[in-house]
């Protein structure tokens, strides 16, 4: 098995941005390339160790929702093949883990759908009654179903910086009435619509995040990625009761190991231990085989 990639070096094209996870090249005036690496971070920081096919299943995974909820919502994915925007040498470090997308206008915030009452939000809840200041009726439990879903959304934070949840009228000023509409209605459509089709496939979906941008004619696209266990909380539906705080599809068994390490949480995280790393990997496979019923594409 090859070893995880921690960094890409595309020499082709020019270097734009690299994030937490994915390295970002420019290609034209209208469409750059997203390599998702095999990076993870937690507790913000990203660690010096990769998780073993993650940057691959994140790709699959994202590109398998863009599919399912294209009716919602256009997306920003081309159909252009990463391999064709490459040199030939180049080849390996974007096989299965990386796609071709339009150049768009990103909108400066999160936009997170919360469906169940868990995380930050049920301690808000336990001490106000509300979540991001929205009040829900008296009584509810940990990890209990909301009556609807509630958009929460949050400002884009820096990398290793920290978002912070912002109200509606914050995003309003930031982006305007009409597109903050759009986003709120664009978000619950996606989410609600994805989460109905996970139950189906023994999945609850507790919450996510999206990203939006604008094309030039102003039109919305949610683009970067989309539901995948980097951006969504993912409850196994058959270990799932109300007061209990489910077990999680993601990098738990990373951040539960970080809590018995003598780690201030900040840069330089320590190196992962590869039984954690490979349990990390093989929970990943798992709701990726779940939800999207394909076998992963890795060499």
């Amino acid at each position: 098995m090859r070893a995880p990639l921690l960094e890409t070096s595309i020499k082709s094209l020019k270097k734009l941005h690299q994030g937490k996870v994915r390295d970002i090249y420019d290609i034209d005036a209208q469409t750059m390339l997203l390599v998702s690496t095999d990076r993870l971070s937690a507790f913000d920081v990203i660690l010096p160790t990769g998780i073993p096919h993650k940057g691959a299943m994140l790709t699959q995974m994202a590109n398998f929702w863009f599919e399912q909820l294209a009716n919602v919502v256009p997306n920003h994915l081309t159909g252009i093949a990463p391999e064709s925007v490459v040199a030939p040498d180049e080849i390996e470090q974007v096989k299965g883990r990386a796609v071709v997308v339009k150049k768009l206008k990103a909108l400066p915030l999160e936009a997170i759908v919360r469906g169940y009452l868990v995380g930050s939000g049920w301690k808000e809840y336990q001490a106000k009654g509300t979540v991001c200041d929205i009040p829900l009726p008296a009584g509810l439990q940990l990890a209990q179903q909301l009556p609807a879903p509630l958009f929460t959304p949050s400002s884009k934070a820096e990398v290793g910086e920290h978002d912070e949840n912002i109200s509606i009228p914050q995003v309003e000023a930031l982006i305007g009435k009409d597109m903050t509409a759009q986003v709120e209605k664009a978000a619950i459509a996606l989410y609600t619509q994805a989460a109905e089709y996970a139950l189906t496939k023994g999945i609850i979906i507790a919450d996510t995040k999206f990203e939006f941008g604008v094309d030039a004619d102003g039109v919305l696209h949610v683009m970067d990625e989309v539901l995948t266990p980097d951006s969504s909380r993912f409850w196994p539906a058959d270990q799932y009761q109300v007061g209990a705080n489910p077990p999680s599809y993601d990098k738990q068994y990373v951040r539960d190991w970080l809590e018995t390490c003598d780690w201030n949480k900040t840069a330089p995280g320590p190196e992962l231990p590869a039984d954690i790393a490979k349990r990390t990997s093989d929970k990943y496979m798992e709701a990726f085989a779940k939800l999207t019923g394909r076998t992963l594409q890795v060499d």
